[in-house]
């Protein structure tokens, strides 16, 4: 297809802005002539959303390094109670040899011997028996006191692993926060290269184009067999998140500041007793799903094809979500961005 001249000379305008949008520092920022905009807003787009991805991946990381210190102290309190065992069993051990002992060699014939030789061969059975036992139990002591070591070394090597596990859990964490802070970066300097104008231009096609989702949603019937009431938990989810409405997305947040997205829909559910997994991959792989059609307030929306973003639908239609890096808190149409699937926490 042959371009005419002032389409190319639109392409190159178009491609020389936004390169000056990205890589501009030290100077006055470029600002996008009025034909890059979409352009902009498209670059703007793929940078929040691999902001989103790598905070996923932080937030599991973190996640993961905060399950493996629960473990750690978990197995040393019980490295802990293992070495307080074994100190009791040594006391006692020691105790019952210095029984043996004190009661002379006499303990040491076998029985059947002590019995022949005995004045009171009534009271040498007696004798022989609870010696029979008394040395029975000290075998079980020695037995316990051998299955305790073992135990204690196996306690050791697994608190081992897991900290040699929660350091290399860390190393990824701090990768991932690299990527997020990169990616925000990049999108705030490409943000500030606009004109005032420019950037309300670009938030009326974000809303123009989430109103026109929102409408080809509706149609599809989506919501016709939506519930409109829910539990107590979900009631409770629900109100919590709205009294967030305002605060400002911070990636990896939970509160009470700010939250990312899968923070606010975690950290909601909590308030309402419930603990579900911190990220929205981990809620969308580990909760119930349910048909979209058959949603009630409370459920948590997952969105694109890589589960990167989540919200908690409130009814009519309508969520609460932590948007993007520069945003707040917000209301917002359910089917707005596409639509993955629903999950049901507490199901």
């Amino acid at each position: 297809m042959t371009r005419t001249p002032r389409a190319q000379h639109r392409r190159a305008t178009a491609v020389a802005a936004l390169t000056l949008a990205l890589t501009a520092a030290a100077v006055q920022p470029a600002r996008a002539e009025p034909g890059t905009l979409e352009e902009v807003r498209a670059e703007l787009q793929r940078l929040y959303h691999d902001a989103a991805v790598a905070t996923d991946k932080y937030n599991a990381a973190d996640e993961k390094v905060t399950r493996q210190s629960k473990r750690v102290r978990t197995l040393r309190t019980q490295v802990g109670t293992a070495e307080r065992k074994l100190s009791r069993l040594t006391s006692r051990a020691g105790a019952a040899a210095r029984a043996q002992y004190r009661s002379g060699t006499g303990a040491s014939l076998p029985a059947e011997l002590q019995f022949v030789l005995a004045e009171n061969p009534e009271a040498a059975l007696d004798g022989a028996t609870r010696a029979r036992q008394a040395q029975q139990g000290t075998m079980d002591v020695v037995a316990a006191l051998v299955t305790t070591g073992e135990e204690l070394r196996t306690r050791a090597d697994e608190a081992s692993d897991v900290l040699r596990r929660l350091k290399a859990n860390r190393r990824a964490k701090d990768t991932e926060r690299e990527k997020v802070e990169r990616r925000i970066t990049e999108a705030e300097r490409l943000e500030d290269s606009l004109a005032a104008s420019q950037r309300r231009e670009l938030d009326g096609l974000d809303t123009r184009d989430a109103n026109a989702a929102q409408d080809r949603w509706l149609d599809t019937g989506a919501l016709d067999r939506a519930g409109t009431t829910t539990t107590a938990a979900g009631k409770k989810a629900v109100e919590y998140a709205a009294r967030q409405l305002g605060k400002p997305y911070i990636w990896g947040a939970e509160g009470p500041g700010g939250y990312d997205c899968s923070g606010l829909t975690s950290q909601a559910w909590l308030s309402a007793g419930v603990t579900i997994p911190r990220t929205s991959q981990m809620q969308w792989q580990g909760l119930t799903r349910i048909p979209v059609g058959s949603m009630r307030p409370g459920d948590l929306i997952v969105y694109y094809d890589d589960a990167s973003h989540i919200a908690i639908y409130i009814g009519d239609g309508e969520m609460i979500n932590a948007p993007r890096p520069g945003r707040n808190v917000t209301i917002a149409p359910a089917g707005s961005m596409p639509i993955l699937g629903v999950v049901r926490p507490g199901a």
